[in-house]
């Protein structure tokens, strides 16, 4: 007997199973199946960054040569940068991209780069060579000399040394710094460098730097020709080449030189100021003014291209206009545009040329209160420069002849240089 209305009824009845929900199960049942063979294992975990695939240092490198063997020089140290930042250890990239920006003109990050190569191995000869190669170009002597010096004891074969060693003499000569024996010492360098390493493009353009300032020109156009057959795609080198090809009056040959290393190099003013002389010499001034303003557009914070500038208006006897640049030039300031120019201090004979030129141009157009101010700056701080303190006399003259009321004169009494 059983208790009717309990809810603990011992013979309830058991209900059947429904087909369709046992097929509904073994369906689930295989998709977690699927997801957990084969879905989950190809799907990444999530939050953890996917790999990606990398360049690897020599893939930079081989892409840096092919871009510098195209002339494409910043283009090429981009790519040697970009085998710095994936391989920092290997002090090659570094060797190279430092020699590249000296050739560029980029000297501090050139001696940053070759420091970097001695970092991870001081006794690198190579890297030795080329910081002081470097710092030659800025001027510092003693350690330039010294470093040179270091790589030289460390590879006494390192003919590249001997040849930044002349380079680096024949900078010293220019600036006319400590210049008792330097042209020999530059020559023998360069002698010892011929004979460690007489195919390196380094080698024929030391010579040639050498062979420049002892005023050999056509000696030195056989150097340059012979660097620049190496690698026709460094821009210095043809503007070396021009120089002394201007030297030798082939002045056509020459603008096509400078033409060349504008072309490598569009960022460095020199090649247009080459352009701009060169036509000056020859009597062109409206393109000398031409391309000295191009000058000024590339660089428009360099006081020497504004002095470049005053020049080639002058001899074109546009003393008005040539009194802005002259200004900006010598005493600094800033342009129409907002850029800042500093002055240049009067310590080699182009800025010379630059303060008398400036002030025969406001003489000769009656702004005497600057060309008396000049006149005695020259004769107090030139008075060893026999042209300038003749200048200097001369905007005296002309300033007199404007209060009698006689005539300007119009001779040109100042050389082109």
């Amino acid at each position: 007997m059983y208790l009717r209305g309990s809810k603990f009824n011992m013979t309830r009845r058991r209900r059947n199973s429904s087909p369709l929900l046992i097929l509904a199960l073994l369906i689930l049942i295989a998709g977690v199946v699927y997801v957990n063979l084969v879905v989950v294992p190809a799907t990444p975990p999530l939050f953890i960054p996917t790999s990606t695939p990398t360049t690897s240092p020599a893939t930079f490198v081989k892409n840096a040569e092919d871009l510098i063997s195209q002339g494409k020089i910043q283009q090429g140290m981009e790519a040697y940068q970009e085998a710095i930042r994936s391989d920092p250890r290997n002090s090659s990239n570094y060797i190279t991209l430092a020699q590249l920006q000296v050739f560029t003109g980029d000297y501090q990050d050139a001696i940053d780069n070759a420091q970097n190569a001695l970092l991870i191995n001081s006794t690198n000869s190579m890297a030795n060579a080329i910081r002081g190669w470097a710092l030659g170009f800025q001027g510092d002597y003693l350690t330039a000399d010294a470093a040179i010096q270091k790589a030289i004891e460390l590879d006494p074969n390192n003919g590249v040394a001997y040849a930044y060693k002349a380079e680096v003499l024949a900078l010293q000569y220019q600036t006319g710094k400590d210049i008792l024996g330097v042209v020999q010492k530059a020559t023998d360098a360069s002698r010892e460098a011929q004979r460690l390493a007489p195919n390196a493009l380094e080698t024929h353009r030391a010579r040639g730097i050498v062979l420049e300032i002892t005023q050999n020109y056509e000696e030195a156009v056989n150097e340059f020709e012979a660097a620049i057959a190496i690698n026709p795609n460094i821009a210095d080198l043809h503007l070396a080449l021009g120089r002394n090809l201007r030297a030798l009056n082939q002045y056509a040959k020459a603008v096509e030189e400078f033409n060349r290393a504008n072309a490598l190099n569009p960022a460095d003013p020199l090649p247009n100021t080459y352009i701009a002389r060169t036509y000056l010499t020859i009597g062109d001034f409206p393109k000398a003014i031409q391309y000295a303003q191009q000058a000024v557009k590339v660089s428009p914070t360099d006081p020497y291209m504004y002095g470049n500038l005053g020049t080639m208006f002058y001899r074109n006897r546009q003393y008005r206009e040539s009194l802005d640049p002259f200004r900006l030039s010598i005493y600094g300031g800033t342009t129409a545009d907002g850029v800042q120019v500093t002055g240049l201090p009067m310590d080699n004979d182009r800025v010379v040329e630059y303060y008398y030129l400036f002030g025969l141009a406001a003489a000769r157009i009656n702004q005497c209160s600057d060309a008396l101010k000049i006149s005695q700056y020259l004769q107090e701080n030139a008075a060893e420069n026999e042209t300038a303190v003749y200048n200097a006399k001369e905007m005296v003259n002309i300033c007199q002849q404007w209060i009698t009321g006689t005539s300007t004169p119009t001779r040109e009494t100042t050389p082109v240089q």
